[in-house]
């Protein structure tokens, strides 16, 4: 199971940009589907955004279309999350999750898809 750390959280401006990484210390991360979810204060952890493990393949949710970006370099076991034009709604804490999945290369985008998480990384957007 890969064990995941999220970085680069940090407090920004509205209108701001962060880049957020996700680093595995395990094998084989190459094999896996990544996804980033978020959890803002008093409310439910919500899907971000998801690539499958050649990173071709991305979804995003609605309320980060076009300003978010997902990206992974395999050779680094590292998945990013390029975050523009921020707002407030934005602050949360931020969790990257894996899912091994070698025979796919389809992204995952639900909570109970997997298995390992990060322990979270806190952005906080202020206007």
């Amino acid at each position: 199971q890969a064990q995941l750390v999220e970085s680069g959280g940090g407090s920004v401006q509205a209108g701001d940009f962060l880049n957020i990484s996700c680093t595995s210390s395990g094998p084989s991360f190459s094999n896996y589907a990544v996804g980033w979810f978020r959890r803002a204060p008093g409310k439910e952890r919500e899907f971000v955004a998801a690539t499958g493990w050649s990173g071709v393949r991305t979804k995003y949710a609605d309320s980060v279309k076009g300003r978010f970006a997902i990206s992974r370099d395999n050779a680094k076991n590292t998945v990013y999350l390029q975050m523009n034009s921020l707002k407030t709604k934005d602050t949360a804490v931020y969790y990257c999750a894996g899912r091994y999945s070698p025979w796919s290369d389809d992204y995952c985008s639900t909570l109970s898809d997997f298995r390992a998480w990060g322990q979270g990384t806190k952005v906080t957007v202020s206007s």
